[in-house]
């Protein structure tokens, strides 16, 4: 357009994040995209700069909110801390005494100019860093002031040690409980962030005292109270943090459980012994004294036999496997002392059996805990993504004690159920493990109602179970059927792909995650109703299904060239050399368009979305549905039909081969001719 002072100028998006046009992004820009024409990214960031200095409030508070909406675009971002403009800040933050809304700005300018990461955390000076503690400390501060500054301390914990030092020694886990009893779900989201940095950032023993301290403090019984059970429904962010903690919590196990029995220490040979002396007590107490060294070993090595030890002479070598090492010693231990009865009426029964149908009681224990660390995913490092925390976790103290001696005794009531030996006690176990997983994932509320249905989930009931999938399978497998349904899998596919292209038109909340935590920024992305573009774009927390003109991007389906899943994606690639998250990895999938070969990329929220995505965007491209919530879907759909079609031939057996079709008739004179009716 030949503008004298052309350089003064630049391109912006009027819709969506408003980015400047630049030599590196002007390929993206699509047809229908409204430009406007403005001041350039370097005279905007020379203006602001001025701005933020002024003396007069107004201006400097304006200058400041502008400064907060533009630092979201890298270019702008750029020129002003190339301007020094970051010290500025930094001033504005250290010197000043206001608390409100110019406060508030300025945070959000910081945070956003911090996200391009032009600039390392570490370089922050002392006295700013304070002032943002200061604002987590006081009192009187504005909301809004103090969930910044709490997002601002949560970024800077996982990038120095130093900084994680500073931040625990200045925010003390007290003033961060007082921040998750506030009202405002925002600020207590924030504060369960810092709370949650902070326990990831620790090493293992800093890590266990903050939970002996933080358990000292009830924090679990204020969890299960406001915030599982409040009026609030939970979001998906709290729901992953509840998940850190709880899996934080349960890892504090992993030591015991790495950790094999010393034969030659004092403390768990008392251990040890403790579980026979609560069991045989009474009966060897007086007389024992009396007896000779060797025939009080013989009585032990009996004793300890009855307990279900496998090496009765020396029970510590039964514990020497690791996991779950001394853990199982752990729970046999609490077992025995917080329900005596139990314990004894578990050993003292058994010992009483025949010898081959004896419940062992230590071998159990060990291979219980066993499986216990297994369904918990005890030792295993915290997943970036995953919201799945069992409430009833929340609502009692010593959780997986308690839960050992629900299942332990689980495990005798199935032995008898079951009329089992020794030798079927792998059999027994893996029951066992069934009922456990069966029960949690209806994700009971409390161990009282998990203990309830998991001791009405018998072995009949297994049983039960097992018999109608195996009948299931073995009726659906006759040589008609199978002809059936593949007869039927076409049209029910069809019915699949046009569930996933709907899916795709109603959209779905997209998170982006950037390699230094999960981001708070949302964005969206649905297909038109016609199936011919797939639209896109920024949105705020809280919008659940935004119309369909509010997404400024979008991609012609006819433009995109292939679908990119896990590994394959070049930006996971990319970020790989840092620790590559592999939840991260099973959700990723990028759509590539264009002759240039540009990319979406897609991180999915769950699993499911990331099926549903994968196959109507395989659908789009005219390629087959690959997800495995294809084959469980088309499954679902084939059983019922096949059920609904086979009501008709029940208990009548379906031949393998078809009855043979008779010859026809020599002549077919029987027919009605119905010309002559009619006439």
């Amino acid at each position: 357009w030949s503008l004298p002072n052309a350089e003064r100028y630049a391109l912006q998006y009027v819709d969506g994040r408003q980015t400047y046009i630049t030599e590196s992004n002007r390929g993206e820009i699509k047809n229908g995209s409204i430009l406007r024409l403005t001041t350039s990214p370097d005279q905007e960031a020379e203006r602001l700069y001025s701005g933020i200095q002024s003396n007069n409030s107004d201006v400097k508070t304006d200058s400041l909110k502008k400064l907060a909406s533009l630092s979201q675009d890298v270019t702008f971002a750029q020129e002003f801390i190339n301007r020094n403009g970051l010290k500025q800040i930094f001033h504005i933050v250290e010197e000043g005494n206001d608390t409100g809304e110019m406060l508030a700005h300025t945070l959000k300018a910081f945070m956003e100019l911090m996200e391009h990461d032009f600039v390392s955390w570490e370089t922050l000076s002392a006295a700013f860093i304070k002032k943002i503690v200061s604002y987590v400390n006081m009192n009187a501060v504005d909301e809004s002031v103090q969930q910044l500054s709490l997002s601002i301390l949560e970024n800077m914990v996982p990038t120095s040690r130093l900084l994680f030092e500073l931040v625990k020694k200045e925010v003390t886990l007290d003033r961060l409980l007082t921040h998750l009893q506030v009202t405002n779900t925002q600020l207590q989201l924030k504060a369960m962030a810092l709370l949650i940095a902070l326990l990831l950032a620790a090493t293992d023993v800093e890590r266990r005292n903050m939970m002996e301290y933080l358990r000292e403090k009830n924090i679990r019984q204020f969890i299960h109270k406001n915030i599982i059970h409040s009026s609030e429904p939970l979001g998906d962010e709290m729901a992953h943090y509840l998940y850190v903690l709880q899996s934080v919590s349960l890892n504090l196990f992993e030591h015991r459980m790495r950790a094999s029995m010393d034969p030659y220490s004092q403390e768990q040979r008392d251990l040890l012994q403790s579980l026979r002396q609560t069991a045989f007590e009474s009966e060897s107490e007086a007389p024992a004294s009396s007896f000779s060294t060797e025939r009080r070993r013989s009585l032990c090595a009996k004793e300890f036999r009855k307990l279900g030890f496998m090496n009765n002479s020396n029970p510590a070598e039964d514990l020497r496997r690791a996991p779950p090492g001394l853990l199982a010693l752990d729970n046999m231990v609490y077992f025995s002392r917080h329900t005596p009865n139990a314990y004894s009426r578990f050993v003292l029964e058994n010992s009483s059996r025949e010898d081959k149908h004896e419940c062992p009681f230590a071998r159990s224990s060990i291979q219980l805990t066993l499986i216990l660390c297994e369904i918990l995913h005890v030792g295993e490092p915290c997943s970036e993504t995953a919201q799945a925390f069992y409430p009833m976790f929340f609502g009692q103290d010593h959780f997986f004690e308690e839960l050992f001696c629900i299942c332990i005794q689980l495990v005798n009531k199935t032995w008898k159920e079951m009329r089992a030996t020794q030798e079927d006690f792998d059999k027994v176990l893996q029951v066992v493990r069934e009922q456990i997983t069966r029960t949690l994932s209806l994700k009971p509320t409390s161990l009282e109602l998990f203990k309830t249905r998991v001791n009405a989930l018998n072995y009949s009931e297994i049983l039960k179970l097992r018999q109608t999938e195996r009948l299931h399978q073995e009726e659906t497998l006759a040589v008609p059927v199978l002809e059936l349904r593949e007869r039927l899998k076409p049209e029910l596919l069809e019915l699949i792909r046009q569930q996933r292209l709907l899916h795709l038109c109603e959209g779905t909340l997209f998170r982006k995650i950037s390699s230094r935590r999960r981001q708070d920024k949302l964005w969206y992305c649905r297909l038109s109703p016609n199936h011919k573009v797939l639209h896109y774009g920024d949105v705020e927390e809280g919008v659940h299904s935004p119309p369909i003109e509010s997404l400024p991007e979008k991609i012609p389906v006819a433009d995109m060239k292939m679908l990119l899943v896990g590994k394959e994606c070049l930006y996971t690639k990319e970020k790989s050399s840092g620790k590559q998250n592999k939840d991260v990895l099973e959700l990723a999938f990028s759509v590539v368009y264009d002759v240039e070969e540009y990319c979406l990329n897609f991180i999915a929220p769950t699993r499911y979305e990331f099926c549903l995505w994968t196959d109507g965007l395989n659908v789009l491209l005219g390629k087959e549905m690959t997800s495995e919530r294809t084959q469980t879907d088309l499954d679902v759909l084939l059983s019922m039909e096949l059920k609904l079609r086979l009501l008709d031939l029940e208990n009548i057996s379906i031949p393998d081969t078809p009855p043979p079709i008779p010859k026809p008739p020599s002549n077919l004179n029987f027919c009605y001719d119905f010309s002559h009716a009619e006439q």
